[in-house]
C-alpha cells in the first residue's frame, strides 16, 4: 500500500475543508436505525473543527436518479450534530448559490453538511466540471470515507487531484489495519472466508492464497469444497458445477504451501428454521434428505485451538447460518476465542464485511477485534487485492 497524508499533513486553521464521509446509513422513518459510520466520523471532524477548520461534510445517500427529497441528507445533520456534540448546519445543494452562500457564512471550527452529492449526474461519472464546483467550495479535501474508496466518483476520486488532499482518521485507522493484516503481518496468518457461494468469493480466495499460512472455508461455501473432494452433502446449498473450480484452487493453495483448512463435522437439520432439529455429524455422514448448516462443535473448538498459534487473523464471512439458532453456535465460539486472544495481545483481529459485523455483534464481540471494517463493497475489493481508486489518490511519492 502507497503511503498517504494524513491530516497532521494540513495546516487547517481558518481553512475550508471538505470532508468527504459516507452517511449512507440505514434509516427507518426519517431516524438512523445504526449510527456506526457517522460515529466513526466524529474523531475526523470534531479534531478538524477544534483546530480552527471550516468543516464542509458531503456525502451520497441511496441511488437517487437526480434530486429525491426522500434521499436527502437533511436528516443526517441533526443525527451528525448528536453524534459530534455540536451544532451542524445544512444547505439544500452540494454546489451553486446554496452551497456557496452556506459555506461562505461559516466561522473557524463550524460544521457545514452538504446535500446528496447523487442529486447530480456529474458524481458517479467523475464529472471534471462537477468536481471543479465541488473544489471551489473548498481549500483542502480529507476523504474518511474508505467504505466508498472502491468507487472512482467526483467526491471519491476527482477532488483528490484538484485541492491538497490527506486521509481522515478513520480512513488512517481501516488503511493501517489492513496493511497491518496482509501487507506486514505477524505470522502466521489465518484467514477466515465463509458465505453462501464461492462464485461470490473467487477473487478472494485467489487473493488470499499467496498471502496467509492458512485459509479456513466455512459457511455453504465450504460444502462446494466437499462435494468437490467426493463428500455426499445432501440437500445443503452447493455450487455443484463448480467442483473443478474448487479442486483448482485446492490444487494452487497446495503449490503454494497455504493450508485449506475445512469442517469435519457440521450440524444439520431437515429445515433452516429457528429451533429446528438439529445434530452434529461427521461431514461423510450427512444424509441425503438434510442440510449441512453450520461447521460442527468439533470443527470449531478446533478452529479456536488454532488460532492459539496463529498471530494475525483476517476474517470475512461467518462459518454458518448464524442469523438463526442454533447455527450461530460455530461463529460464535470461534469469535469469542479470537476476541480473547485480540485482548491478551496475542493475535492482530481484522473482520469486515456486512454479514461478518452482524456476527461478530450478535456474539457480542465486535469492539474487542483489534479491528473491524463497516466498509463492505471497499472491504472485499480490497480483499481481492484490486486498486481503490479513493485511497490511490491520497498516495504521495516516497
Amino acid at each position: 500500500m502507497a503511503r498517504f497524508r494524513t491530516i497532521d499533513a494540513l495546516d487547517v486553521a481558518g481553512k475550508r475543508v471538505i470532508v468527504r464521509a459516507d452517511l449512507n446509513v440505514p434509516m427507518k422513518d426519517g431516524r438512523v436505525t445504526d449510527a456506526t459510520r457517522i460515529e466513526r466520523l466524529v474523531p475526523t471532524i470534531a479534531e478538524l473543527a477544534d483546530r480552527g477548520a471550516k468543516v464542509i461534510v458531503v456525502s451520497h445517500f441511496g441511488r437517487p436518479k437526480g434530486r429525491d427529497p426522500a434521499q436527502s441528507l437533511a436528516p443526517l445533520a441533526p443525527a451528525l450534530a448528536a453524534a459530534l456534540g455540536r451544532p451542524v448546519a445544512f444547505a439544500t445543494d452540494c454546489i451553486g448559490p446554496e452551497a456557496e452562500a452556506a459555506v461562505a457564512a461559516l466561522r473557524p471550527g463550524a460544521v457545514l453538511l452538504l446535500e446528496n452529492v447523487r442529486f447530480h449526474a456529474g458524481e458517479e461519472a467523475n464529472d471534471p466540471a462537477f468536481a471543479r464546483a465541488l473544489a471551489a467550495n473548498g481549500d483542502l479535501y480529507v476523504n474518511d470515507a474508505f467504505s466508498a474508496a472502491h468507487r472512482a466518483h467526483a467526491s471519491t476520486e476527482g477532488l483528490a487531484h484538484l485541492l491538497p488532499a490527506a486521509a481522515g482518521r478513520g480512513m488512517q485507522a481501516e488503511l493501517e489495519a489492513l496493511a497491518r493484516t496482509l501487507e506486514s503481518p505477524s505470522r502466521p496468518v489465518i484467514a477466515i472466508v465463509g458465505g453462501a457461494k464461492v462464485s461470490t468469493k473467487l477473487a478472494v480466495l485467489g487473493n488470499l492464497l499467496a498471502k496467509v499460512d492458512a485459509l479456513v472455508i466455512g459457511g455453504a461455501m465450504a460444502n462446494t469444497f466437499l462435494f468437490a473432494l467426493g463428500v455426499p452433502v445432501g440437500r445443503s446449498l452447493c455450487e455443484r458445477e463448480l467442483a473443478d473450480t474448487a479442486r483448482d484452487i485446492l490444487a494452487r493453495a497446495d503449490s503454494l504451501g497455504c493450508e485449506i483448512v475445512l469442517p469435519s463435522d457440521a450440524v444439520i437439520a431437515a429445515k433452516l428454521e429457528a429451533g429446528a432439529s438439529s445434530e452434529a455429524v461427521p461431514v461423510t455422514a450427512v444424509p441425503d434428505d438434510q442440510m449441512i448448516l453450520d461447521i460442527g462443535p468439533r470443527s470449531a473448538e478446533a478452529l479456536a485451538q488454532r488460532l492459539e498459534r496463529c498471530r494475525t487473523l483476517l476474517w470475512n464471512g461467518p462459518l454458518g447460518a448464524f442469523e438463526v439458532k442454533p447455527f450461530d453456535a460455530a461463529t460464535v465460539t470461534v469469535a469469542r476465542a479470537a476476541a480473547r486472544l485480540t485482548a491478551a495481545g496475542r493475535l492482530v483481529s481484522v473482520a469486515g464485511g456486512g454479514d461478518t459485523v452482524a456476527a461478530l455483534a450478535a456474539a457480542g464481540v465486535e469492539a474487542e477485534f483489534t479491528y473491524v471494517s463497516t466498509a463492505g463493497g471497499a472491504f472485499l475489493e480490497w480483499l481481492e487485492g484490486k486498486d481503490l481508486p479513493g485511497v490511490a489518490a491520497l498516495a504521495v511519492n516516497t
